[in-house]
């Protein structure tokens, strides 16, 4: 977040159809400290309002931002911020789902000579979703939430004309609370948060070796404790073989990774440059999905006994080139990454949240890869700016279990991702602006076949993630109008359509019984919107 200006108040916000926003900053004290203090919030459900379905529907986020800053003296200072934010969805009082995050950082800047300087972080995030159901007489509920304490020291060491280095360390202790059921219908079985804690120290060089050779290295050491206050237990194919309970204040299994980084950049001439290079990324909070698109349901777990820390090694490299005295830029760059201790659930899982059954025994593990090309093209300057990116990919998993054993397409795999902006200055009031998606569907499981068990229908599924959702594209326009402006307040008008040709992107599929014919299955797609207006009044002063 940028700094709030210490030396006179602004305003600048929006008023629109779908949305608002306000940001207000200026000094505390003045070229002292300072403060900015901005929120927005969607209301697109007012839109749900029209329809006789949705009318009772719920459908926003909102968010804030705050930051100061005290200036201590020429050489410290001291920065305060906050983010909060809330996703809400609901349909009457049937169904509703909101989830959020909230952050608090305090940082101290310190310059201690002419070539060190010092940033001391201390950082809290919470984030947290709830789940509730309601039919005829029963409720449900579902919740989970992941809290954490980090503590970051970052140093930054100018040694000399060809080096720049960056070191320090970071500390985190995390609570990981399950995702945990109840309500009248379930067996309320609460779990116990997890608790974990995580080090880093790190060290990195910035080196420039001549005017056209540069090279940046450094390597990382990280750690990954297990902590008492509840029991884990070791899986073999989902089998336990054995068990222990942690007790509070105990240390279990530590994990030690060391992820060593390279890259290197040869400037060819004054217009064109190409790079490459090599690192290797470790991760301790794992996500478990089991649905069709992202859900802020999916389950995080920590590393444990039997899950163990996911493990990247990328390589990659590019070439980058400007034309006609760099109105033009293409950039092109390709990667292999190479994955170790990958995680899905098993054929047949048995995902129940209001069970004591661990999560854990429904788990495989195997190995991972992705690779792929990405492009990217820009005009800079002129009436007429902007850009087209494409990504050609694949990312696959390898997990004895899970496909005979075979190579499948991880659920986010997308082969085509094209995104296409341009602006367009008509003349000093008017500027026209449009933006162009797409993606291939996400890599889904679809039933094959059904069967009736006491009288409910039993879907079959085959090969894992062997289906796709359909394509995912639309396209945006809006045009700017900005009047003249005095010194002081500035304001425009924004106009636009969303999603113009009214595509219906989907956003789940779910199968049924055909009522016409129940002998036959018939595919349910849900939708959110199709083209949504949109009118919005930005002022600045």
């Amino acid at each position: 977040m940028k700094d709030g200006n210490n030396k006179d108040y602004n305003v600048n916000g929006g008023i629109g159809l779908i949305s608002s926003r306000l940001s207000v900053e200026g000094p505390i004290q003045k070229e002292k400290s300072s403060f900015i203090v901005s929120g927005r919030r969607t209301y697109a459900d007012l839109f749900l309002k029209t329809s006789d379905d949705y009318k009772d529907s719920k459908l926003y986020f909102y968010d804030l931002n705050l930051k100061a800053n005290y200036q201590i003296n020429d050489n410290n200072r001291l920065y305060l911020s906050g983010y909060f934010g809330r996703d809400v969805l609901g349909l009457g009082d049937t169904f509703s789902t909101d989830w959020g995050n909230t952050t608090a950082t305090l940082r101290w800047n310190s310059i201690i000579n002419s070539k060190l300087f010092s940033n001391t972080s201390f950082i809290y995030s919470n984030y947290n979703y709830k789940i509730s159901l309601k039919s005829n007489d029963n409720t449900f509920g579902l919740d989970s939430q992941i809290e954490d304490w980090n503590l970051k020291q970052d140093f930054t060491w100018f040694a000399g004309n060809k080096h720049s280095v960056r070191f320090g360390f970071q500390s985190i202790y995390h609570t990981i609370t399950p995702s945990s059921a109840s309500g009248t219908s379930v067996s309320s079985f609460p779990r116990n948060p997890r608790k974990s804690w995580e080090n880093a120290v790190y060290i990195n060089d910035d080196f420039k070796a001549s005017d056209k050779f540069t090279v940046n290295y450094g390597l990382r050491l990280s750690t990954f404790s297990v902590l008492g206050g509840d029991t884990y237990n070791r899986y073999e194919n989902g089998v336990v073989t054995d068990s222990r309970f942690l007790e509070k204040g105990k240390f279990g299994k530590t994990y030690v990774n060391l992820e060593p980084r390279i890259t290197a950049n040869y400037r060819i001439n004054e217009v064109s440059s190409v790079k490459a290079g090599y690192s290797r990324n470790t991760q301790n909070l794992h996500l478990l999905s089991n649905s069709s698109s992202g859900n802020p349901t999916d389950q995080w777990i920590g590393s444990s006994y039997s899950v163990k820390p996911e493990i990247a090694d990328q390589i990659s490299a590019g070439y980058s080139r400007n034309f006609n005295n760099n109105n033009y830029e293409l950039n092109a760059e390709i990667y292999y990454k190479s994955m170790q201790n990958q995680i899905d659930f098993k054929n047949g899982a048995q995902i129940s949240f209001d069970t004591a059954a661990d999560v854990e025994s429904e788990l495989l593990f195997g190995k991972g890869r992705a690779y792929g090309l990405e492009l990217i093209a820009k005009k800079k300057s002129g009436r007429l700016t902007g850009w087209i990116s494409y990504t050609l990919s694949k990312t696959e998993r390898k997990i004895d279990g899970i496909n005979d054993n075979e190579w499948y397409n991880a659920r986010m795999d997308k082969t085509h991702d094209l995104s296409i902006v341009a602006t367009y200055e008509l003349n000093k009031k008017w500027s026209l602006s449009g933006l162009f998606l797409y993606s291939t569907g996400n890599a889904v499981t679809f039933p094959t076949a059904k069967y009736e068990l006491n009288g409910q229908t039993i879907f079959q599924y085959s090969s894992r993630n062997a289906d796709r959702m359909p394509s995912y594209h639309r396209m945006d326009l809006s045009a700017t109008y900005e009047p003249e402006s005095t010194k002081r307040f500035k304001g425009s008008w924004s106009f636009g359509i969303y999603n113009i040709y009214g595509r219906e992107n989907a956003y789940t599929i779910t199968f049924e019984d055909n009522p016409n014919n129940p002998g036959t299955t018939r595919a349910m797609q849900t939708s959110l919107f199709r083209w949504v207006p949109n009118v919005t009044y930005n002022f600045k002063f």
